[in-house]
């Protein structure tokens, strides 16, 4: 089947019609062609210095691009703050000036100067860069007025979200009596872009003035969209890049632990080494390689409340992961703006969960030896290449780790794409798990997406059905959405790279809404009404319904940023085993049916003291349940970050010890010395078990790319024969050398 899934992905990529597919979309495009703003990129006459003041003479000659508009609250009327933008060059670096007007500068929004912090919470400038023009995928740069910034990669305008890319670049901000401004300086060898003379970048600018909610872009996008949505970005011409030399990067890391076990004997002491290595292969294509890669600085993992015979899902964290990593994800994208989402990025079947590599089922860490990945764009194709080495212990063996992805854009908006995956245990030559796949994103008219893959698996122990199929179209307009498809996978399917939740189902999934919003409400305070269903019905092979999850609600979109959501949840669950849901409460097998009603409340989170909260109320299985997720902020100022959380259940269930309380406390803490220096703590509570865990990480970003990290872990235990309480201690230096 792996062959034939081959052959089937290459006839689709040579022989796709693509002004066939695309129809619609090339005349989008033709309209946009006459339309789209044009900025002339100037050549600097001398370097620019980096101080947030736009005193130099280039910002003095440069064009301008000006006339923003607003996507919110009022979409295609002008901004209600002047935003004017330049852009200069010489042979090493892009430089970009912004000068964001403000008749209320002492009334400007910061919240955080933390790296990669938040930007819906507070104002802010965004630009972002296309450099292969291919109206697909990006480069995001994000400042704040006291300078916090944050970066991050986009792919398929944004199907793929990487947050944890991390750029060398510099960017200053300034204070005005009639608002602010933002210098930056990227250099060319931080991005990737086909070589030549006279380059053509496709670019966007947008800005955020938070206490009005508001906003707005260069190149018009409407509300529907952000800022991902390259299609819609402008034209950046007239650039020259130089021959900025080869770009290598290398990062060692040394790292000093002091460990005691939860109930341990005493600390055992060590002292690693590893090296991180970054290679432009070409301007296209990126290498890298890791030897011994540790994440000692990783946060830990938040711990949930789960009532139900499903894993719980843990994000991926590992930096050696999460970096282009969207290029491995196949699906297609979530809908923007949507309250209500699930508990998986996927909805039920992530094809590749890195987590899987280096990490055992019961989240205990493997050590890993060495891997490598290769990511870019070459011939037309977007590539991914991974491998990593994991070395085995006394539960798991060793393995080796394969992901290959292949993708070819085939029209406006629209790609087909091919994916392998491979898990060979190093110890055992017959232990396997291969994974084998194709999927198509069409894009017709502009604004409706069908989505499709098909993927197949072998296993020695497994036979039969062993393949996983999924299909959704989806449109997304400013008043109505809506997505519908279904999801197979076989009942021998298993994919030992990936994340799902059960084997041998269909899924049967809707997704639609309309966004009123209805003069007399505005002036009132509520800027869009949002009416919407979100319906999950699974059932098994032969249609016997097995699991549903329907989503009825109403949400209310505040003027200042505020969400309430008022919804109606009906729930079915067949149990085909006992269910242990607390200490002495154990569900029988079954088919289990209630209904629950659900309330959403999110305060306005640009204020000092904001809450988010769920709750939900009715039925729980057998019984009742009241169950509350909340969350509340307390931010004097952007150094200042403290949030108390709880997730919290009481169930009455009709069973034997059926009345109980399944809850965890949550203690968040973080201070900002400067955007390259903070401390962040974490701390969690589970009062079933009595268990404490705590968690504290210094920052220092002491030089581009280069951490000091300082991390404290204690586990203990509050009851009377407790063992001796887990603790350690690890510092880690990491040094990046560029060549």
């Amino acid at each position: 089947m792996i062959q034939r899934l081959l052959r089937a992905f290459t006839v689709l990529a040579l022989t796709t019609p693509v002004t066939g597919i695309a129809q619609g979309v090339a005349g989008n495009r033709a309209i946009n062609a006459s339309t789209r703003p044009t900025l002339v990129a100037f050549p600097a006459p001398a370097p620019i210095r980096i101080d947030g003041v736009l005193d130099d003479e280039a910002w003095q000659r440069a064009p301008r691009a000006t006339g923003f508009l607003q996507s919110e609250p009022r979409e295609g009327q002008a901004a209600t703050e002047a935003t004017e933008v330049m852009v200069a060059f010489d042979d090493q670096y892009l430089y970009i000036g912004a000068r964001m007007n403000d008749g209320e500068p002492k009334r400007l929004v910061v919240n955080d100067i933390r790296k990669d912090f938040r930007e819906d919470d507070q104002d802010d400038f965004e630009v972002i860069i296309d450099t292969f023009r291919d109206r697909r995928n990006g480069y995001v740069f994000i400042v704040n007025p006291a300078g916090g910034r944050a970066d991050r990669q986009i792919a398929n305008e944004g199907r793929e979200i990487n947050a944890s890319w991390d750029a060398v670049w510099d960017v200053r901000t300034g204070q005005r009596a009639d608002g602010w401004t933002a210098e930056f300086r990227i250099p060319f060898r931080t991005l990737r872009f086909d070589p030549g003379a006279d380059q053509a970048w496709g670019i966007n600018f947008s800005r955020r003035i938070r206490r009005k909610n508001e906003v707005t872009f260069w190149s018009p996008v409407p509300r529907a969209y952000n800022l991902m949505r390259v299609s819609l970005a402008g034209d950046l011409t007239g650039l020259h890049p130089g021959q900025s030399g080869r770009d290598i990067r290398v990062k060692p890391y040394v790292l000093a632990t002091t460990l005691r076990d939860l109930g341990g004997a005493g600390f055992e002491e060590k002292v690693d080494a590893g090296v991180d290595a970054k290679v432009a292969v070409t301007r296209g294509l990126t290498l890298d390689v890791t030897v011994r890669p540790d994440f000692a600085q990783v946060e830990a993992d938040e711990q949930q409340v789960n009532l139900t015979q499903f894993a719980t899902f843990f994000p991926e964290k590992r930096e050696a992961f999460l970096e282009n990593s969207g290029l491995f994800y196949v699906g297609d994208a979530a809908r923007l703006n949507r309250v209500f989402v699930p508990a998986t990025p996927d909805d039920d079947n992530l094809l590749f969960f890195s987590r899987r590599i280096g990490i055992r089922a019961d989240r205990q860490p493997l050590e890993i030896a060495a891997g490598a990945r290769l990511t870019g764009v070459a011939g037309g194709f977007g590539i991914g290449l991974i491998n990593m080495q994991v070395r085995g212990d006394d539960v798991t063996d060793a393995n080796n780790y394969t992901a290959v992805r292949l993708r070819k854009n085939v029209g406006g908006g629209s790609d087909v794409g091919i994916l392998y995956m491979q898990r060979q245990s190093t110890d055992h030559g017959g232990d396997y798990n291969r994974v084998a796949g194709i999927d198509a994103n069409i894009r017709f008219f502009n604004r409706l997406d069908w989505n499709s893959y098909l993927v197949g698996t072998r296993t020695p122990s497994r036979s039969g059905d062993q393949y996983a199929a999924r299909t959704s179209v989806n449109y997304e307009g400013n008043f109505f959405h809506g997505k519908g498809g279904l999801m197979s996978l076989g009942e021998n399917f298993q994919n030992d790279l990936g994340f799902y939740r059960r084997v041998g189902v269909k899924k049967w999934f809707a997704d639609i809404g309309i966004r009123p919003r209805p003069e007399a409400l505005r002036r009132h305070g509520v800027r869009e009404l949002h009416p919407h269903i979100v319906w999950d019905l699974y059932t098994d092979q032969q249609n016997h319904m097995v699991q549903k999850r329907l989503h009825t609600g109403q949400t209310f979109f505040f003027e200042n940023g505020a969400v309430l959501e008022l919804s109606y949840n009906p729930v079915f669950n067949l149990l085909d085993a006992p269910l242990a849901l607390h200490d002495g409460a154990v569900l029988p097998e079954g088919p289990y049916g209630w209904n629950e009603f659900g309330i959403l409340a999110n305060t306005d989170l640009s204020r000092p003291l904001s809450l988010q909260s769920r709750w939900a109320f009715g039925g729980l299985y057998n019984g009742t349940q009241a169950t509350v997720s909340a969350t509340v902020m307390w931010r004097p100022n952007y150094r200042i970050r403290v949030s108390g959380g709880i997730q919290r259940t009481d169930a009455d269930l009709d069973l034997p010890n059926g009345k109980f309380v399944n809850a965890f406390y949550t203690l968040r803490a973080n201070y900002s010395f400067s955007p390259a220096m903070f401390v962040d703590a974490l701390s969690q509570y589970d009062p079933g078990t009595k268990q404490v865990n705590a968690n504290v990480r210094f920052n220092l970003i002491h030089h581009a790319l280069s951490d000091l990290f300082v991390v404290y872990n204690e586990s203990r235990f509050r009851t009377s024969d407790a063992p001796v309480a887990g603790r350690s201690v690890a510092l880690k230096v990491t040094q990046m050398l560029s060549f």
